[in-house]
C-alpha cells in the first residue's frame, strides 16, 4: 500500500507527464514508467508500465481535448496515422519479442538521435497550415503512420516521438498541429495497451487516478506553452529535437551499463 505522500508524488509525476505531452506531444511513455518506479514507488515493473499506459493514455486525452479546442489538431490525417500506427505496432511487438530487451533499447535510443538531427534541419521550415490528407497523400500518411506503428511496437515504446516527425515528414504540417495531432495516436496505443494489462490485474487504479489527476494540469498548462511558442519559429522543433538528444543519451547510457561497457571507459 501506498501512503498519501506517494500519492502525492503520482500527482507530481502526472503533472510533467501531461506537461511534456501537451508541450511536444511525446515522452509521456519515456517518462511515465520511470517515475511510476524510482519517484511515486510502485515495486512491480509490469504494474508501473501498465499503470503509466492507462495514465499516459488519459493525460494524451486531455491534452488531445486542448489542443482540438485550440484548433491544433487535423483530425483526418489524426486518423489515418492512428489507423495504421496500430496495424503496424502489433507487426513490430510482434517481431520485437524475439529480440533482447537492452539491445532494443540501444537501437531506439540510435533512431531517436537520427530523428533529432533530422528534426534541427528542418526547424527552419513552418509547415503548411492548410495541409491535409487526401488522395494525393493518404498512401504517404498511412505508410508513415504503419512504419511508426511497428518501430513503437518492435521497441515497446508509446510512439510519441516517433509520430510528431512522422506526420510532419508525410504531410508537411507545421510543428504545433503535429504535436496536436499526434495526441490521437498516442492516446490510442496507450489505451490499447492498459487494456491489455488491466485484464491480467496488472494496473493500479488508485495512483493511476492521481497520476492522471496531476496530468489534467500539466497537460492544460503545456497546450497553453505549446500555442504561445508555436508564434516563435522553430522554437518548438527546437525543443522536440533537444528533448529526444536528451532521453536518447540516457538511453544509451543506460544501455552501454548494461552490457558493461562503462568498465572499459573507467
Amino acid at each position: 500500500m501506498l501512503d498519501i505522500l506517494h500519492y502525492s508524488l503520482a500527482a507530481g509525476s502526472g503533472a510533467l507527464v501531461g506537461l511534456a505531452l501537451g508541450l511536444v506531444g511525446g515522452g509521456g511513455s519515456i517518462l511515465a514508467v520511470p517515475l511510476m518506479l524510482y519517484v511515486v514507488g510502485v515495486r512491480n515493473p509490469h504494474v508501473a508500465i501498465g499503470t503509466s499506459a492507462l495514465a499516459v493514455a488519459a493525460s494524451a486525452g486531455t491534452g488531445l481535448l486542448n489542443h482540438s479546442r485550440s484548433g491544433t489538431v487535423k483530425w483526418r490525417c489524426a486518423g489515418m496515422y492512428a489507423a495504421a500506427g496500430v496495424a503496424g505496432a502489433l507487426a513490430g511487438s510482434t517481431a520485437g519479442k524475439a529480440f533482447d530487451g537492452q539491445k532494443l533499447l540501444f537501437l531506439f535510443a540510435i533512431v531517436m538521435m537520427i530523428i533529432g538531427v533530422m528534426m534541427l534541419r528542418s526547424r527552419g521550415g513552418s509547415g503548411n497550415p492548410d495541409a491535409e490528407c487526401n488522395r494525393e497523400n493518404a498512401v504517404k500518411v498511412v505508410g508513415y503512420g504503419f512504419g511508426t506503428g511497428v518501430l513503437s511496437g518492435f521497441f515497446g515504446i508509446g510512439g510519441g516521438f516517433l509520430i510528431v516527425p512522422g506526420l510532419v515528414g508525410s504531410t508537411g504540417m507545421p510543428m504545433i498541429n503535429a504535436i496536436g495531432s499526434s495526441l490521437v495516436a498516442v492516446t490510442a496505443f496507450g489505451l490499447t495497451t492498459a487494456l491489455n494489462y488491466a485484464l491480467s490485474g496488472l494496473v493500479d487504479w488508485a495512483v493511476a487516478l492521481m497520476f492522471v489527476t496531476g496530468g489534467v494540469f500539466g497537460g492544460f498548462v503545456g497546450v497553453r506553452l505549446a500555442k504561445h511558442l508555436s508564434q516563435t519559429r522553430g522554437i518548438l522543433t527546437s525543443i522536440f529535437a533537444v528533448l529526444i538528444f536528451t532521453v536518447a543519451c540516457y538511453m544509451l547510457w543506460r544501455s552501454a551499463a548494461a552490457f558493461g561497457l562503462m568498465n572499459y571507459c573507467f
